[in-house]
């Protein structure tokens, strides 16, 4: 049956509680997500090129996910679907919808948040949370019902359009509403070298003097010490390793002379660079230096063991400027990047710390998504109240409680853009559809990823049985969605 999304609805249900005072024992909580991060960049996840002690530590000091997953392999779907509890046949946002233009003249964000969602942020505000989001928000600007400062942060600072982030030396970024400006140029990440331009002075053109990681780590510390008397929310969407290839020549100096690098003028736009390996190489081993700073601090302030922190990205690594994926092998042997279902582009790195909580060194094989963020945290914070949410709490596997666990009987993905995908994981079976736009009736690729991580084996039709029931949880689990655009699932749609 085909339901009409009910805007209205979710816009007035549950907002209209009081903050109360909680006991001190409420744990703070820090969700670290990445940008483009693939399954594979991290030590603990069988990276061999690139260095990242600190989130391996964090991992030997806690719980490791190998089959957790984003919502949806892009950008802003994916951080609606994560704050909102919702999978992508239910979500508000389903699509990098780009309002505006490149230039700071045109920056007009994503669609953004309708008002009064029921994200994270305000589910913990109610019970005596202070929250904060520093990073990349890509869910409205600040004149729209989108503003972080409306959707349950009671501070922001970073980017708000992920337009603005392909810049890591912006002229700007946005706090509580308003435009900070930093010490840096105009740049165009988007002009490209040529071989007879590509000097030392010319390269240098796409380097600032404020690190926007910088100006979000600073701010972080600043939050958690600031509010270390109180619980807090953290979430801290840096925006590494996000092409544009840019880090600050320090840290790119430790990594040079590692890989065979040869110049990168911008053939597959984005910032040119003389060492895109090393260049991307230092963009992920700095953000975890600055993971191990906040680490720091928590056990400096003695709040370690009661604060929960969380890492993992939005979606695979990238396939477009610098970036070679393959050379780092940042999936692993999973097939597919970002903006595909296939795993490679929605199979995320999944760690979570808390001392005394949950033991150390563990690795899990529950299969999970970032949609079950938001009911995991009502039961770490204590919400009691009901959650409108497409999620399961994965708070039993992370207190090693196996048996309490409760499971999804399958995971649901639709994604609007690269000719329609849909995906749908049940059990070790994963499904997949491609170029629904022309074809919605288009056959059904089928894994065994017991047997098959690397999906290469179509294996659909001997399981005739398993693809019907694909077709009936698709008729149940999409809701139509408010744009044209965003719709290409249902027939009563035209394209």
């Amino acid at each position: 049956m085909i339901r009409l999304f009910p805007l209205l609805l979710l816009g007035l249900v549950g907002f209209s509680f009081l903050r109360t005072t909680p006991p001190t024992t409420r744990p703070n909580i820090i969700y670290i997500y990445a940008d483009d991060m693939g399954y594979a960049e991290l030590g603990c996840y069988g990276q061999k090129k690139i260095k990242t002690p600190h989130l391996d530590k964090l991992a030997s000091e806690g719980i490791r996910f190998t089959q957790h997953y984003t919502s949806t392999p892009v950008c802003a779907p994916a951080r609606c679907q994560l704050l909102t509890g919702k999978h992508a046949g239910h979500s508000y946002i389903r699509g990098n919808y780009e309002l505006g233009g490149f230039p700071d003249s045109l920056e007009g964000g994503q669609m953004p948040l309708y008002p009064g969602a029921f994200t994270i942020g305000r589910m913990l505000q109610g019970v005596g949370y202070t929250t904060a989001c520093i990073g990349k928000w890509g869910l409205g600007m600040a004149n729209s019902s989108g503003n972080p400062n409306s959707q349950g942060f009671d501070y922001f600072y970073g980017y708000l359009d992920q337009k603005q982030s392909h810049n890591f030396y912006p002229t700007h970024l946005w706090e509580n509403g308003k435009s900070v400006p930093l010490n840096n140029p105009v740049i165009d990440v988007h002009k490209k070298l040529t071989p007879e331009t590509a000097t030392e002075a010319a390269f240098a053109y796409y380097r600032g003097k404020d690190y926007a990681i910088d100006k979000m780590a600073e701010k972080a510390l600043a939050f958690v010490k600031e509010n270390r008397n109180r619980p807090f929310f953290l979430y801290l969407p840096f925006t590494t390793p996000h092409v544009s290839l840019q880090a600050p020549e320090e840290a790119v100096n430790e990594c040079i002379g590692k890989f065979d690098d040869k110049p990168y003028l911008g053939e597959k736009s984005y910032a040119s660079t003389p060492y895109p390996r090393a260049t991307y190489a230092a963009m992920i081993t700095y953000m975890d230096k600055q993971v191990g700073a906040l680490m720091q601090l928590l056990k400096d302030l003695k709040i370690d063991d009661n604060t929960i922190v969380m890492f993992s990205s939005d979606n695979g690594a990238t396939f477009n400027g610098g970036v070679e994926a393959a050379y780092f092998r940042s999936v692993a042997n999973l097939r597919g990047l970002k903006m595909d279902v296939y795993e490679g582009g929605i199979r995320e790195p999944m760690i979570a710390r808390w001392p005394k909580k949950i033991p150390a060194n563990q690795v899990t094989d529950h299969v999970s998504v970032q949609y079950d963020v938001m009911a995991t945290l009502a039961d770490i914070a204590g919400y009691t109240k009901t959650i409108d949410t497409d999620g399961l709490s994965f708070l039993p596997t992370l207190l090693g409680q196996k048996t309490k666990q409760k499971k999804h009987a399958y995971l649901y993905w639709e994604y609007p853009e690269k000719g329609g995908q849909l995906a749908i994981r049940m059990g070790s079976w994963k499904a997949v559809k491609t170029e629904v736009r022309k074809n919605r009736k288009g056959p059904w690729e089928l894994y065994d990823l017991s047997k098959d991580e690397s999906e290469t084996t179509n294996v659909a039709a001997q399981h005739p049985e398993l693809v019907r029931q694909f077709d009936e949880i698709v008729e149940r689990e999409h809701v139509p969605s408010h744009l044209k655009e965003w719709e290409f699932v249902s027939p009563k749609f035209g394209q």
